[in-house]
């Protein structure tokens, strides 16, 4: 983002060496600067200190905290880089600048994002790790997201396969797991297999129905209807005697 088209040309011209690197698009000034980077979320900018209308720093302060990307100042001025570093600037670059002092600027840009990455990634674990250990939630992962499930939430699960769809008030997530594993996640007091393909939550259940023919059906407070397996009869009696 450069006030100037000849130095916004070399700085692209350059990046444009590295098949490492996307390019996005550029800026002739400090409001449009916040516009793309809101719109486009680039994880470097090359910023200049002083545009038409926001200068290099005030574009930064409009920016919401989330979308901060990584900052190179490229400036003429060398009065502003107490303040750039100041403000966890990658770098300061004194226009006019050569080819290799640039790519130093590039490579360490790169390497603040890889390492900040990497922490991200194991603070990740260490939060997952954490969760896992909890059975009041639920970590599960649903069409590329991860998704922390209050198992209070949870009314019942179905299982097709290898996959499994948890149902939770009006929604349903559905998830590549095996019911069986799914269930040894689940607190063994509060949810139950009622089928060979189902688990309930106790605290959904209103009551076992009689059906004929010796079968039983599983009726839920939402007014669902589930199958009772024989083989899972005398469980869900002992569980809801015990929780009357």
């Amino acid at each position: 983002m450069d006030d100037e088209p000849p130095a916004r040309r070399r700085i692209i011209s350059l990046l444009s060496r590295d098949p490492n690197l996307e390019i996005i698009g550029e800026c002739p000034d400090g409001a449009s600067a916040i516009q793309m980077i809101m719109e486009k979320r680039p994880q470097l900018v090359f910023l200049d200190v002083q545009m038409p209308g926001s200068d290099g720093f005030a574009v930064l302060e409009s920016l919401p905290q989330a979308a901060l990307p990584y900052v190179i100042f490229v400036t003429a001025y060398d009065q502003y880089a107490i303040k750039a570093f100041e403000i966890g600037a990658v770098d300061y670059l004194l226009k006019p600048f050569s080819r290799k002092r640039f790519e130093t600027c590039v490579q360490r840009a790169k390497e603040r994002i890889l390492n900040t990455a990497a922490d991200s990634q194991e603070q990740l674990r260490i939060l997952l790790r954490q969760a896992s250990l909890d059975r009041d939630r639920l970590v599960v992962r649903s069409k590329g997201n991860l998704l922390f499930l209050r198992t209070s939430e949870i009314e019942w699960v179905t299982a097709s396969g290898n996959y499994v769809r948890i149902h939770a008030g009006k929604h349903m997530h559905t998830i590549r797991e095996k019911i069986g594993d799914l269930e040894q996640r689940l607190h063994a007091t509060r949810f139950l297999r009622v089928h060979r393909s189902i688990i309930v939550n106790i605290d959904a259940v209103a009551e076992v129905q009689r059906c004929g023919s010796g079968e039983y059906i599983v009726l839920l407070r939402n007014g669902r209807e589930l199958p009772l397996g024989r083989s899972y009869r005398n469980r869900l009696n002992e569980l809801l005697q015990a929780s009357r």
